[in-house]
């Protein structure tokens, strides 16, 4: 075992020699690494050797031996401190108590009754030392199962299972200092019916995962993580207008899996929240990103934020719990996934209702879930299904053939509605854009990016939305509205061709040329030459 490092400090150096020569130091279990004589050389030698222990006289010049105790345990309070003098006073019995001196020892020393102290001093520093490894063990063991614990943390989080009083405790004790001011979930869904010839999902779904930590975990702060066979990020944002550049990075990988690797991986981003304590909301916004695959397509980035107009809210309050199935489904507008869950409500409602006043209440109960999701929507419910009133007093009434389908009916009612309003969010969109072009056609830093910056939102999903209302890219739009500008200016002005170039954004006359005859199968000057012919 490696012994103990000591510094012998005493004004006569006779006494160092003596004691170096009379104890069994290496037999002790110690080894004598400096000596000094006098407090000031000590420190210089404490400060490079690093001891464990110093034994010490008093009387010394420049420094004296209680004031170098008092340095040592300012600054180094693990060292342990030997006093030995020949001046048997009281007030210094006194200060090496108050200085908490292991033993204080009057000269002249004899070699037993050192080596007796110095025994006595091993066993106390090796009780210490496997305290220390015992006690580092325990954090090693700690920091390995860290990200275990963590994960766990994170998967109570999400699903809500943390109470507000625990919260704060949990970060302290797992050591997780995230500082936000904003989260996001994003949640990467794997496909496993979709997967490249001779290729095992598990195997791709778990390649997929080390790929996001390599590639996106390092770029975002965010803690990563597995929940129910997907790859999950918690990423901090700075601020809400980060969450687009966030969804274009996780668009970029997905179509980077597909690309590289055949995984066909959904990103679902769901909105920010202001607190992890608050992060299974967004949790829930990226779940309903993600079910929207069905409507926007896989291998892509889905925001909550964009897809779904700001005044609808994909949050299920507590009291919808029990319908949540179907509420989701009217969500993604998917008419076979909504029968399904009707007839599971009918099922659950018939199992559950013993009685008919059971029945009764337990109807009313889908009325009212039904009246509170519009609500929460901004969805006039009674414009869908007559009155209040009505609902309460004929859906008790029906059997089990007629409730599943006015259930279907009403359903499918509300998620036309909710599928309009997308739709109108879309068009209202692609019109703010137009209207930058219109606007601005002539800057030569228009672009995508810029454009997207503008209205806020992800270019992926900008361009998903613009090429399917216009039927072309926005980049092609946005060319298109210039080279009409520049025939008409070619045709109605006598400005040369720079001088249009530079009107509709093209500061290279060359490159302008090079469009414009690509658009319309001659040069610029040719086309005016056709056109004044006619």
């Amino acid at each position: 075992m490696e012994q103990y490092k000591v510094i012998l400090v005493d004004d006569e150096v006779e006494v160092i020699d003596a004691m170096q020569a009379l104890i069994h130091w290496d037999e002790l279990g110690f080894e004598v690494v400096g000596s000094a004589t006098n407090g000031v050389k000590a420190l210089e030698l404490v400060e490079k050797l690093q001891p464990d222990v110093v034994l010490t006289d008093i009387k010394m010049p420049y420094m004296d031996g209680l004031e170098l105790a008092r340095r040592l345990n300012k600054d180094y309070p693990n060292i342990y401190i030997l006093l030995c003098t020949g001046f048997d006073e009281f007030e210094y019995a006194q200060e090496a108590v108050r200085l908490e001196i292991k033993e204080y020892m009057l000269k002249p020393i004899n070699a037993s009754e050192l080596s007796a102290g110095l025994t006595k001093l091993k066993d106390t520093l090796d009780r210490e030392r496997e305290e220390k490894l015992n006690v580092r063990k325990l954090e090693d063991y700690f920091k390995e199962v860290l990200p275990a614990l963590r994960s766990n943390l994170f998967v109570s989080l999400i699903e809500g299972r943390i109470s507000e009083q625990e919260y704060q405790r949990f970060l302290s004790a797992y050591r997780v200092e995230m500082q936000g001011p904003l989260y996001c979930c994003v949640i990467f869904h794997t496909s496993s019916t979709h997967v490249p010839d001779g290729v095992d999902p598990v195997l791709l779904s778990m390649s997929v995962e080390r790929e996001i930590k390599e590639r996106l975990a390092t770029e975002w702060k965010c803690q990563e993580f597995i929940y129910l066979g997907n790859t999950l990020l918690i990423v901090e944002l700075e601020m809400e207008e980060k969450i687009a550049e966030l969804t274009d990075a996780c668009d970029r990988f997905c179509r980077w899996a597909y690309r590289i690797m055949g995984a066909v991986v959904t990103a679902g981003i769901g909105r920010t929240s202001d607190s992890l304590f608050h992060i299974h909301l967004s949790y829930e916004g990226a779940r309903e990103a993600v079910s929207y695959r069905v409507l926007y397509g896989t291998k892509r980035a889905i925001s909550i934020g964009e897809i779904v107009p700001k005044e609808q809210n994909l949050t299920i309050q507590a009291e919808e719990t029990r319908m949540q199935e179907l509420f989701r489904a009217v969500h993604v507008g998917n008419q076979e996934k909504i029968e399904k869950a009707v007839k599971k409500e009918i099922e659950i409602l018939h199992k559950n209702a013993d009685t008919i006043e059971q029945y009764r209440l337990a109807t009313m109960e889908i009325v009212s879930g039904f009246y509170r999701f519009c609500v929460n929507n901004s969805i006039d419910f009674n414009g869908i299904s007559k009155d209040m009133q009505s609902n309460y007093e004929k859906v008790p009434e029906m059997d089990e053939s007629t409730l599943a389908a006015w259930l279907i009916e009403v359903s499918m009612t509300i998620s036309d509605m909710l599928k309009n309003a997308r739709n109108s969010t879309s068009r209202r969109l692609v019109t703010e854009a137009q209207n930058l072009v219109k606007n601005r056609y002539m800057e030569a830093e228009i672009s995508l990016d810029e454009v997207c910056s503008v209205l806020g939102v992800s270019n992926s999903y900008f361009s998903s939305v613009f090429k399917k209302e216009t039927g072309k890219p926005f980049i092609t739009y946005l060319t298109d509205y210039r080279m009409d500008i520049a025939a008409d200016l070619m045709v109605n002005t006598n400005d040369k061709s720079y001088t249009i170039a530079e009107k509709v954004g093209y500061p290279d006359a060359n490159y302008f040329s090079y469009v414009f005859k690509k658009r319309f199968g001659v040069s610029p000057s040719k086309y005016r030459t056709k056109y004044l012919q006619k």
